[in-house]
């Protein structure tokens, strides 16, 4: 068997330089690839492209580059809780390419696939169809979109094996399910490394063909971005 562990999140971004495309798993700051995101903060790695669904909040995972001008320029579906990342963008020092969430997944799901290119209806008629190719499927328009090309992904799961069989769990499957595998080398950390074999066959969302490197986090914060609360009903 393959074994595909490294000791840390500093070996496993070795090779990432500055200027490269990234993409990053997680939702919000759940399923965040966080000891990765901090390694490269410590690496002082920038002009990086960054695909994700947003990035993080102001001191915690993608904020954390953000604030140190270490990306260039960021993908995302929205700006979410992010102050600096909404400064850096209305102040025209972050170049943003805002995806609808829909087609970023999809985005990445066909770079996963080996798939160069696909039509969605989504965004026809909006900014987000200014310059494609459009075209009539049904009766309906659909623009082009062209899949992700990143050098690296880095995904976060709850359970790996040394081989890079990964197991998500719950919600943090997010967009770290069609990431794996769609960039040219993907880096999993992992709640949980175990021995082949040890994870159930049935239960395993992405196999270790898809997986370059592999190891086991610590110090998993798993934050709450916005943490709402209600007047209890006397």
């Amino acid at each position: 068997m393959i074994d595909k562990r490294v000791k840390n999140a500093k070996e496993a971004i070795h090779g990432i330089e500055s200027g490269m495309t990234l993409m990053l798993g997680g939702f919000g700051l759940c399923g965040i690839p966080e000891n990765s995101i901090n390694a490269l903060v410590e690496s002082n790695i920038t002009d990086l492209t960054c695909i994700s669904n947003n990035a993080g909040v102001d001191d915690f995972g993608l904020g954390l580059l953000l604030q140190k001008r270490q990306i260039k320029k960021m993908i995302a579906s929205y700006v979410g809780e992010n102050a600096e990342f909404e400064r850096q963008m209305l102040s025209g020092e972050l170049d943003v390419e805002l995806t609808p969430q829909g087609t970023l997944a999809e985005k990445c799901r066909a770079a996963q696939a080996g798939i160069p290119a696909f039509y969605t209806p989504t965004g026809y008629g909006t900014e987000v169809a200014e310059g494609k190719e459009e075209r009539e499927f049904h009766g309906k328009m659909h623009i082009l979109e062209h899949a992700y090309e990143a050098e690296y992904s880095i995904v976060k799961a709850w359970k790996g094996d040394y081989t890079g069989n990964l197991i998500f769990r719950g919600t943090a499957r997010n967009f770290n399910l069609p990431m794996a595998g769609a960039a040219k080398i993907t880096i999993a950390e992992v709640e949980e490394l175990v021995e082949p074999g040890m994870l159930d066959p049935n239960e395993i969302h992405i196999p270790g063909i898809m997986v370059q490197r592999i190891f086991e986090g610590e110090k998993y914060e798993k934050r709450i971005e916005r943490v709402t609360t209600r007047k209890r009903e006397v």
